[in-house]
């Protein structure tokens, strides 16, 4: 392998159909690569706009995943009774 992100991994997978992990996974890479310095131009460019599309897939997949996520409630003795949308703090 020529050591080029578009080359590794799942690069070739459409970040849409990407897991969360698999995102991430290549956004490091391409982070790593970036800051390494030694990717001509042009594909420097391509590989940062890939990059932008794989952090915006890891982000929809984060608050996908706040949406489901719910806080239990207790009553006034501490028992469960329910639960309610978990408040997400931005």
């Amino acid at each position: 392998m020529s050591g080029t992100t578009e080359k590794e991994g799942g690069a070739d997978k459409p970040v849409e159909a990407m897991s969360f992990e698999e995102a991430m996974a290549e956004l490091e890479r391409i982070v790593q690569e970036l800051e390494r310095g030694q990717v001509p131009l042009e594909q420097s460019i391509r590989i940062y706009e890939r990059g932008e599309k794989l952090r915006a897939r890891c982000e929809q997949l984060l608050a996908e995943a706040e949406a489901r996520i719910e806080k239990i409630t207790l009553d006034a003795q501490g028992r469960p009774v329910g639960t309610e949308p978990l408040d997400v703090k931005e």
